[in-house]
């Protein structure tokens, strides 16, 4: 992935130049965010599990699939820079923290939880 700093730049100076910063509190931002989402998972609804990656890069499903993860990306960006949370720090914080609570050994080819202990 490349440096994000620049997407987040861009995505001020959009939202400066429409005076819709007034618009991006937290909450709006979530909704926005949860919204999208939802749209992403649309495109997926009724697409069988052992079609998705084919589904997923048929280019005639590969704009709309773009655009919803942008429209993701956007909002997830928008929430991390207002609440002033850093994505690469917290991400690489969640890994680390989910491999102790799913060691390879208890975990590999598993999809449940391992047992705690």
């Amino acid at each position: 992935m490349s440096d994000l700093n620049s997407v987040v730049a861009a995505l001020r100076e959009f939202a400066a130049a429409r005076d819709w910063r007034q618009f991006h509190d937290p909450k709006n931002l979530a909704m926005a965010l949860s919204s999208e989402v939802g749209e992403l998972c649309a495109l997926y609804r009724w697409v069988r599990t052992e079609d998705a990656d084919a589904f997923s890069h048929d280019p005639k499903n590969r704009p709309r699939i773009e655009d919803e993860l942008a429209d993701v990306t956007i909002f997830l960006l928008l929430l991390a820079d207002r609440t002033g949370i850093d994505l690469e720090e917290v991400a690489l914080k969640k890994i680390a923290q989910n491999a102790a609570r799913y060691p390879v050994e208890k975990s590999r080819g598993v999809s449940e939880r391992p047992e705690p202990g």
